[in-house]
């Protein structure tokens, strides 16, 4: 199997190449990345525990989903596309924010991402990929704000970071 493709980019998010989605997070290089946050009727967000065997954060709670675009895709077709595939359902993509993020893992490996951010909506039960998903669950955003403070270690760096910088940005009842 072809390892995956990230797309590496300057802090303006213009493409300056592309490389293997692991030598990208070996060598810490920023590279163009997503978020999506999915709500229902209740305004709940759909979070998801990641996947055991993932190579980085296995097991630890996120946002809906997230990936990393590919040459030529939009954000919105990236986001389609990887919602799909880890989630199992499609709906209407908004961005957001981007910002950039770096953070780095026990094992070596750095994130360092230029991430846009989107939300949509859903009010059915996920089709979740077990290759990519070990479970998921509706909360409130205040539920996750507070479990964030009282467990941070459950929780992806990114998605720690939308929450504490850009919490207005997800929070669509403002």
């Amino acid at each position: 199997m072809i390892e995956e493709q990230v797309i590496l980019v300057n802090d303006k998010d213009e493409q300056i190449g592309t490389m293997p989605k692991l030598e990208a997070h070996e060598k810490a290089l920023l590279h163009r990345a997503f978020s999506i946050f999915i709500f229902n009727d209740q305004n709940e967000l759909m979070v998801q525990q990641r996947a055991k065997h993932k190579y980085h954060s296995p097991l630890l709670w996120t946002n809906t989903c997230c990936s990393h675009q590919r040459v030529g895709e939009s954000n919105l077709q990236a986001g389609k596309r990887r919602l799909m595939e880890e989630m199992g359902f499609a709906v209407d993509l908004k961005e957001t924010i981007s910002f950039i993020y770096k953070a780095p893992f026990d094992n070596g490996l750095t994130e360092h991402e230029f991430d846009h951010v989107m939300v949509g909506h859903f009010n059915s039960e996920p089709s979740i990929n077990p290759e990519e998903v070990e479970a998921w669950k509706w909360m409130t955003l205040e539920a996750v704000k507070i479990d964030i403070e009282l467990n941070p270690e459950l929780y992806t760096e990114w998605f720690k970071i939308i929450f504490d910088k850009f919490y207005e940005h997800i929070n669509i009842t403002k």
